[in-house]
């Protein structure tokens, strides 16, 4: 897939300072902070994050807020508990926060049974000297430290979405180069004369003829919050939550909990996140 075919949304942050006298630099914070900038139309997200930031709260916290705000209210379908099914139906989540200031980053990935990705990641940062945490590992630290779970992470929503793709053949998936023993698998690489490079395949006589169709990629099936705010005192923390990829091979990690991948900040230069095809951001980590 070339970069040019991503279905990006890119909010950038960039702040340069120049040198300042003490009253000089509290005039620039006071007029131009804070900012709270999101991915998407997320406007009730934004606003939970301003509320908290123009509130004295830190940009960490006010990204916590805002990203979690989004979780609850399962923007899109994407973000939070309730979306998102891979191939054997499960929601899990995936997560990051990252300080400007400190450099530091808390991130979980694949996490099952807890609903609150964005606060399971801040307690990663807060509690652990650890940048990431993944599976039922990051599920039982987020638990243990005060987070509520376990708890099925599916709806009914997410339910009739994967029963209708099984109903359709398990297609459109993210498998490639392989063959299926039935429709839904189990699969087994393809060794044979032809090679499966697409996503949607139907086989419609004994000679195996494969049909090619695209994944079907879009903000409502594949698609995170990316949050940045500067805080008052000039500071800037940004933020991932998602879901992941709809119908994805379980285990998949996208971009979302991976620093430099879907968002990075540093308060010597400004924050910046993307949302997308986390699985070909990953390879070239734009920020």
């Amino acid at each position: 897939m070339a970069r040019s075919d991503l279905l990006i949304f890119v909010s950038t942050l960039l702040l340069f300072l120049p040198l300042l006298t003490v009253a000089d630099a509290e005039l620039v914070r006071s007029e131009k902070f804070p900012v709270v900038v999101s991915t998407w139309p997320f406007l009730e997200a934004v606003r939970a994050a301003w509320r908290a930031v123009d509130s004295g709260s830190s940009a960490v916290e006010a990204v916590v807020e805002g990203c979690s705000t989004c979780e609850e209210l399962r923007c899109d379908g994407t973000v939070g508990p309730g979306g998102s099914p891979d191939e054997n139906g499960e929601t899990m989540i995936d997560a990051l926060v990252m300080d400007g200031v400190t450099m530091e980053v808390g991130a979980v990935a694949a996490m099952r049974y807890v609903k609150d990705g964005i606060r399971a990641a801040h307690l990663v940062m807060k509690y652990s000297q650890h940048t990431l945490l993944a599976g039922e590992g990051a599920s039982a630290f987020a638990i243990s430290m005060g987070l509520p779970g376990p708890m099925n992470l599916s709806s009914p929503e997410s339910v009739k979405k994967w029963s209708d793709w099984k109903e359709n053949q398990c297609q459109p998936n993210f498998r490639k180069n392989v063959v299926p023993i039935n429709d839904c698998g189990p699969y087994k690489p393809n060794n044979g004369a032809m090679n499966v490079f697409g996503d949607k395949r139907t086989e419609s006589c004994e000679m195996g003829a494969i049909e090619y169709r695209p994944p079907l990629v879009g903000p409502h099936n594949h698609d995170t919050i990316s949050m940045a705010v500067i805080d008052k005192m000039g500071h800037i923390a940004v933020g991932t939550s998602t879901n992941g990829a709809t119908y994805k091979i379980p285990g998949r990690v996208g971009d979302g909990p991976i620093v430099g991948s879907s968002a990075y900040a540093d308060d010597e230069v400004g924050g910046c996140g993307a949302t997308g095809d986390g699985d070909t951001m990953m390879r070239f980590l734009p920020w």
